[in-house]
């Protein structure tokens, strides 16, 4: 065990022979990198507790779970048991030629945010960053929710001379104290902007991550709106939304506080998730078109992957309609 917090946190080492995930590997459009395996952010809507479990009876199984415990994995352990991938950055140059050659972006913070309050003492995420902007030609995505990323403008701004940077900072709402419902240990979202502001201000390609939105709980107007504006104030290049996704660990941990916090919205959530754990296609597309009119009105743009099919779909500034309000109600 590399450390144990006074609340009770552990930080174990973690065996690992490669840092990067191959699109192969996750079924995804690009290469992931994550410097630690569970959060101490521990928000309560989170879909990597799974990979987090998964390494965890891994580990237990091939006898290598020092630190680990031999008790069955528990939904907190995700927060209070922290793998860290020391000596990331060197495992990570002997396998970079690869993804190089792949022509994939690689995506830093799929599973686990890379600058959790860990990230102050380790230092992983830095190593690994000062290691990619060694190499040219790369592209590279950051998501994450802490303001510790403004620590590392130097390395990020080195990284951007020679690849495609962007970074995504992660906020949900404005509303400090509907956030600590929901987001118990988050950093606040003044901390976040101001965040967003340094890397905006250094020419960084840096911008807003609404993800998830919530329904019923974040996907209002003035809750878009405000945390729209907040951003663009801040010098956000863009804005980017994921609806809630209810994957089975995810409708384990969130739904309960749902119950607790906001109790008349648990049967809509009962009943608004398919089988997939998806939301409807209707809810979908008028939370879509909602989020759009709203970046219009503002003056911000979509999220890179997104932002030319956007740009030719949509002109003009547009208003709510009646129909949208009621497609965005959770039936």
């Amino acid at each position: 065990m590399l450390d144990r917090r006074q609340r009770g946190t552990q930080f174990v080492a973690l065996p690992f022979r490669s840092v990067l995930n191959s699109p192969q590997q996750t079924g995804m459009g690009f290469w992931s990198v994550n410097p630690y395996v569970g959060c101490e952010f521990g928000c309560t809507y989170c879909y990597a507790r799974f990979a987090h479990q998964y390494v965890t009876e891994r580990a237990q199984a091939g006898g290598a779970a020092a630190g680990a415990g031999a008790a069955p994995w528990r939904a907190d352990d995700f927060e209070r048991r922290i793998f860290v991938k020391a000596g990331a950055a060197d495992v990570l140059a002997l396998t970079l030629r690869r993804a190089r050659q792949s022509g994939h972006a690689i995506a830093i913070g799929t599973a686990t945010d890379p600058y959790q309050p860990a990230e102050r003492r380790f230092r992983i995420t830095r190593g690994i960053l000062e290691r990619l902007a060694q190499v040219h030609g790369l592209s590279i995505g950051i998501v994450t929710k802490s303001p510790l990323v403004a620590r590392d403008v130097d390395v990020l701004c080195r990284l951007a001379e020679r690849s495609d940077v962007t970074i995504h900072v992660s906020l949900i709402t404005v509303d400090a104290p509907l956030l600590r419902r929901i987001e118990v240990r988050s950093p606040a979202p003044h901390a976040r902007l101001r965040a967003l502001e340094t890397l905006a201000r250094a020419g960084l390609n840096a911008g807003l991550m609404i993800a998830p939105i919530l329904p019923g709980i974040t996907d209002d107007v003035p809750h878009l709106e405000a945390l729209l504006r907040a951003a663009k104030d801040a010098g956000a290049r863009f804005a980017g939304t994921v609806p809630l996704r209810m994957y089975g660990g995810v409708r384990r941990r969130f739904l309960p506080v749902v119950a607790q916090e906001f109790p008349a919205l648990l049967p809509k959530y009962e009943r608004a998730y398919d089988a997939r754990q998806m939301l409807s296609p209707v809810y979908v597309a008028a939370l879509k078109r909602r989020v759009t009119r709203l970046r219009r009105r503002i003056g911000i743009p979509a999220a890179p992957t997104t932002r030319g099919t956007e740009a030719q779909r949509h002109s003009g500034t547009a208003q709510m309609t009646k129909s949208d309000q009621v497609e965005l109600s959770l039936q």
